[in-house]
This record gives C-alpha cells, sequence and structure tokens, in this order.
C-alpha cells in the first residue's frame, strides 16, 4: 500500500497492489483517487493517508495474507503508525517498511542482503534497519499488526527483488502515480476509480 504525493487540486491516490509470492507477480491492483483534507504534520500519517488507502482496500477482490505498508508500524513515537493503524481497521497481518526512521536508533549492520540492526528507542526493540540491497542504505521494517519482528524481516526480504524498497510498496508506489502497466502474460484486473 502505498499513495501519491497531493496534486495542485488537493487530491492523491492510495494504491493496494496484490502480489503472488514467490514469484511476486501482481494477481489484482486498486487505486482510489479522493481530496486529501488532513495536513501534513510529522507522526500523524495515519490521519492522513489511510482513508485513501482504505478506499483502494474496499475496491480488492481478494484479500491479502499480509499487507506491507510504505509506513511505520510500532517505530513511531506514539507506536501506533500506519502500518499498525491499517492493520486494526482491516484485522490483517501488516508490517511497515519505511525509508526513514521516525525515532529510535540503530547499531551497524551488515552490508550484504539481510543484514539488520535492531532499532531501539529508550531500551525498547521498535523495529529493525534491514539491508536489502547492497550498496543501498536500509529500510526500516516494523511490526504493524498480527505479526513480529523476526516475521516481518523474513516477508520483507522474501519480496525483495533487486531493489532496495520490497516489490508490495515498489509497485504500489507506481500505481498510486499512474504508471504500473500489467505484466506480459499476467492477467491484472484494476477496477476503475
Amino acid at each position: 500500500m502505498d499513495i501519491s504525493a497531493v496534486d495542485e487540486r488537493g487530491m492523491a491516490k492510495g494504491a493496494v497492489v496484490v502480489l503472488r509470492l514467490p514469484e511476486l507477480t501482481v494477481v489484482e491492483s486498486t487505486v482510489a483517487e479522493e481530496r486529501v483534507e488532513f495536513p501534513y504534520v510529522p507522526g500523524f500519517l495515519s490521519f492522513r493517508e489511510a482513508p485513501l488507502l482504505l478506499a483502494a482496500w474496499e475496491r480488492l477482490n481478494l484479500t491479502p495474507d499480509l499487507v506491507v505498508v510504505d509506513a511505520q508500524g510500532i517505530a513511531h513515537p506514539r507506536r501506533l503508525g500506519l502500518a499498525s493503524h491499517l492493520g486494526l481497521f482491516l484485522d490483517v497481518p501488516t508490517v511497515g517498511c519505511a525509508k526513514s526512521i521516525l525515532c529510535g536508533r540503530h547499531g551497524d549492520l551488515g552490508e550484504d542482503p539481510g543484514a539488520s540492526a535492531f532499532l531501539l528507542d529508550n531500551g525498547e526493540v521498535i523495529g529493525a534497519a534491514l539491508r536489502t540491497k547492497r550498496g543501498t542504505k536500509p529500510v526500516y521494517v516494523s511490526i504493524g499488526h498480527k505479526v513480529d519482528l523476526e516475521t516481518a524481516l523474513h516477508w520483507v526480504m522474501a519480496c525483495c527483488h533487486g531493489y532496495r524498497i520490497p516489490e508490495p510498496t515498489r509497485l504500489a508506489h507506481l500505481a498510486a502515480a499512474g504508471r504500473l502497466a500489467a505484466p506480459v502474460g499476467e492477467e491484472r484486473r484494476t477496477l476503475p476509480l
């Protein structure tokens, strides 16, 4: 799940892309476009993005087994980021996989893909820095809902396909921007806006 940037009209698109594992092929993609009313306030992303993502989710024909969100889960000052909010609303396992740290610190991690280091905040493990590709910055994985950190790290790595960020969020980003094309030979159902 991911959303686009807000355009000059105050509109944005939320996207959900469902992949089949282990092939990482797209089986369904939905997009919802709405006006974004809530202002950008650091730490309150859920109030800005959740309505769009929930609208896109409601258009799905399938129910994914696991949701990866380009956001934080419990690696949040209030321990309830967008991935956690969505997991609670949808009652499905969710993982936050962000490109930057909202709170906490981590130690050194190796350069090999799969290397990780706990993300700590006041002595509490709130997630992990995870190297998904050699020569790139890590991503920051945290529990959203109904999943433990070890499982979250496993599935984020399983969803990486040569890019720094996992395929579900990479493709959702493209879908929200209107740039996701159906793979050759794959059927993809996209519901109209």
